[in-house]
């Protein structure tokens, strides 16, 4: 997995970046509107905006004297897309081979369904 993934998977390890990055799905916020919102610390909460920032996660927009931090989900997706691509094959094969089960099965239950894949 490259760097910028485990980035990403960092920054998500902590439970008050992720309640932020969920304040930021509903749009662009202040950092007094996100210290509101999560009733939390005005200076913990821009440290983990750094880190969120420093994962791309989040992306600011000054405006006059304000920051608006917009979510940018990019980053995410691409770690969640990476991660998860490795088990989709084991997963699409698993599915048929549970169709191909039932076909030829119309009458299976939870039991013969597991009898064949032990290879009873």
């Amino acid at each position: 997995m490259s760097s910028s993934h485990d980035t990403v998977w960092a920054a998500l390890a902590n439970p008050l970046r992720r309640r932020i990055l969920d304040v930021l799905a509903d749009g662009p916020s202040t950092t007094g509107d996100v210290v509101t919102t999560l009733d939390a610390d005005r200076h913990v909460v821009m440290q983990h905006l750094k880190i969120l920032r420093d994962a791309d996660l989040v992306r600011v927009e000054p405006r006059g004297r304000e920051r608006l931090n917009h979510l940018n989900p990019v980053p995410l997706q691409d770690a969640v897309g990476r991660w998860f691509s490795r088990y989709e094959q084991d997963w699409a094969a698993a599915l048929v081979g549970l169709r191909d089960t039932l076909e030829r099965d119309t009458s299976a239950t939870p039991e013969s369904i597991d009898r064949s894949r032990r290879g009873a």
